[in-house]
């Protein structure tokens, strides 16, 4: 007798993880309010221990324990936790790379607040937050931005310093475009000892600035410039322009403007460093890039995730002579160094 198989359908698990993804994201932030993953990296590994010193009860730490477990956060033997080799580098605040801070800017106000406007974004075709979208000027964010974020660019900056060199120990002028955290500038002024830095800003974000070139040594040789980067006077004769996560912000037209008075500041023979989030041309791969485009719909006006292609159209346009893709090791992002042709070349 021949049977007839139901037709199959597909698992709704994909929807269901979708729609609840954001219990993911308040779990974590949960955990490190309590400082679970310190309390653990410290040495207390039972329920009762870690209660204590989280000052939370049982109940609660268990379920909380299983369910970072669960995440691939903490491994659970015969009733003990441990923390997994990724807790213990980025959620341990002991851990030199701890990135347990950015939480305060990746899932905080204005970020949540862009994504509850999805649709009605996706209907305008940019944010709807107005006064408080990404790029009103001086959106206190941008200091939460400054304190929060340094651990997790901190490798980038670094291997972008490497990649630029030392200069031969020449006298370096380096612009620091939207300077955030400033440690783009700071690493290209460790690497380079006779760089010295001019990193542009909003005022309140720029003294984070400041307080990292005193950490890091650089301090005399940092300057500042507040104010909007389209409206500050760059001044001019730069061997360096850093232009880090910003151009993702705005509209072309803008971005060109923006591009061609980097130009004009920079001297003949000077590079621009463009580090963004660039997808390949389909725009849907790789996942973090092409996902970023959705993050700049909800919180720009114009904003968007430009391919690696429409940056070197932009810069050559700009007048730069030719611009260089530098896949990074440590980062997601893309890396392009586009060079002021000399005028004898």
């Amino acid at each position: 007798m021949q049977t007839v198989s139901a037709p199959s359908a597909s698992s709704p698990e994909l929807v269901f993880d979708l729609l609840t993804s954001f219990q993911k994201t308040a779990a974590l932030n949960g955990a490190l309010e309590l400082n679970l993953f310190t309390v653990i990296g410290q040495g207390n590994h039972s329920v009762s221990e870690i209660a204590a010193h989280c000052k939370a009860s049982e109940r609660g730490i268990r379920i909380l324990c299983d369910y970072m477990t669960v995440l691939g956060l903490l491994h659970k033997v015969e009733g003990r936790y441990e923390l997994t080799p990724t807790a213990a580098v980025f959620l341990d605040a002991r851990s030199p790379a701890c990135v347990a801070e950015a939480r305060r800017f990746l899932s905080g106000p204005m970020t949540r607040a862009a994504f509850e406007g999805v649709a009605a974004a996706v209907r305008k075709g940019g944010t709807v937050l107005g006064k408080d979208s990404a790029t009103a000027p001086e959106n206190p964010a941008w200091v939460d931005f400054a304190r929060a974020m340094g651990p997790i660019t901190g490798p980038a900056a670094a291997e972008i310093a490497d990649l630029l060199g030392d200069g031969n120990g020449q006298p370096w002028k380096v612009l620091d475009i939207a300077a955030g955290h400033g440690l783009f500038g700071i690493h290209v002024a460790m690497k380079n000892p006779a760089a010295s830095v001019v990193a542009v800003d909003w005022p309140q974000v720029l003294a984070v600035a400041q307080e990292n070139a005193s950490k890091f040594g650089v301090a005399e040789r940092y300057s500042t410039r507040a104010g909007s980067a389209f409206e500050v006077d760059f001044g001019s004769g730069y061997d360096v322009a850093l232009l880090t996560n910003f151009c993702h912000h705005f509209n072309r037209e803008m971005n060109l403007s923006l591009a061609r008075k980097i130009f004009a500041a920079l001297k003949p023979g000077g590079r621009l460093v463009t580090l963004e989030f660039a997808p390949n041309d389909d725009r849907i791969s790789p996942p973090g890039p092409a996902a970023f485009s959705l993050v700049m719909l909800v919180s720009t006006e114009s904003g968007d995730a430009y391919t690696a292609r429409e940056y070197m159209e932009l810069f050559e346009e700009a007048g730069f002579a030719k611009t260089q893709l530098h896949p990074l090791q440590r980062s997601m992002q893309q890396l392009l160094v586009s060079e002021k042709g000399n005028p004898t070349s």
